[in-house]
């Protein structure tokens, strides 16, 4: 999430929200910037804010279960180290953690006793979060916790909770263990569970401001979030990586890197032909960056299409470019596209027809296909 240079000065809050949070140790303007930057990620006019912050200043912490399968804990590791707030924050402040193989002081068979009655004191309302996916393969026997199959115990957690939250591409999507051959038979948590009301933020790993901004609009609505075709929210994976990157301005010019370290890499030029996926990938990356700091085309390194389903088989070879782009009015390569735009600049660029053609060709664009809440 970035945050805004600075707080609007139509936001006003009330003054005992603010002191609240001043002694918990939380400067009010910091307060004010988050509630601010919840509203731009969540796409919410700043109207908006206040609602937020009565919403987070209000004792209403949902009872969050996590539940770790067939993963690497990069999603855990992800949110643990989110500056936004921080881990701590949103534990102590935000939710109830009940439940949480990586980070929970109890181990064996109490931190298993721990789980079961979270389930059955706040059944019907706690959030079950899921990392990683499902071993479906052979009765579940490929993952097992307590003696328990993932399978099973997702079907007992996610089909009593209020709502399920997918964190990460293995749990909305399968990943990589779903990938060919897939001998664990590893599913999603959709597929595992279908009765269950599920939310999918896929990403390898997630990035922890969508996970954030999702449980604020559950504390501000009382709901999720709408969300697409592929149950994923539409504030974080309505548009295209593609639309907002800041190195699109380089594609529509024609001028690419070849090779990684090359001079037109090291200028930042666009990484299409070294098989970044933006032109197919849905996700917020380029505007809610990782940590506010970076996120890899930034860092140099293409898109590899990680929200997508079966993005592991789907988007590999990951250094081989996309054979074709929309959005040109026609299908065209990146080569026509420069060769296009490089004749249009000898012409004194064109520029009122280039850009034209643009807008008349977005038009065409089809939107991810989405319902309402």
């Amino acid at each position: 999430m970035k945050e805004p240079d600075s707080i609007p000065p139509e936001i006003h809050l009330p003054e005992d929200i603010l002191e609240r949070w001043e002694k918990r140790g939380v400067d009010r303007r910091d307060f004010l910037k988050f509630c601010t930057g919840m509203a731009a990620t969540l796409a919410l006019p700043l109207s908006f804010v206040p609602r937020i912050a009565s919403a987070l200043d209000a004792d209403n912490r949902p009872a969050v279960i996590w539940l770790e399968f067939l993963s690497c804990s990069g999603d855990s590791e992800a949110f643990l180290r989110a500056r936004a707030p921080s881990a701590a924050d949103l534990i102590l402040d935000h939710i109830s953690l009940e439940y949480s193989e990586v980070v929970m002081a109890a181990a064996g068979h109490q931190a298993e006793e721990a789980k079961h009655q979270a389930m059955e004191k706040y059944k019907g309302k706690y959030i079950a979060v899921v990392e990683g996916s499902i071993a479906a393969g052979d009765g579940g026997v490929y993952c097992t916790v307590a003696g328990e199959s993932s399978l099973a115990i997702a079907r007992k957690v996610c089909g009593n909770a209020m709502a399920t939250i997918a964190v990460g591409t293995c749990a909305t999507y399968g990943g990589i263990p779903a990938a060919a051959p897939n001998p664990s038979g590893a599913i999603s948590v959709k597929e595992a569970v279908p009765g269950a009301t599920v939310i999918n933020l896929p990403g390898c790993p997630l990035n922890a401001e969508n996970l954030t901004a999702t449980i604020v609009h559950v504390l501000t609505f009382g709901r999720l979030p709408a969300v697409d075709s592929f149950g994923r929210p539409r504030f974080a994976y309505g548009k295209r990586i593609h639309d907002n990157c800041e190195r699109r301005g380089h594609f529509d010019a024609g001028q690419y890197a070849e090779a990684f370290g090359d001079p037109g890499h090291r200028q930042g030029w666009c990484l299409y032909k070294l098989g970044c996926k933006g032109p197919q990938t849905f996700h917020n990356c380029p505007t809610v960056r990782y940590n506010e700091t970076s996120w890899p085309v930034m860092a140099g390194h293409g898109c590899i299409g990680c929200s997508e389903p079966q993005f592991w088989d789907t988007m590999s070879p990951f250094y081989r470019r996309l054979p074709q782009v929309a959005g040109f009015g026609i299908e065209a390569t990146a080569d026509k596209i420069g060769l296009g735009l490089a004749a249009a600049t000898a012409l004194a660029f064109g520029a009122h027809g280039v850009v034209s053609a643009f807008r008349k060709s977005d038009k065409h664009e089809p939107d991810p296909v989405v319902k309402e809440d």
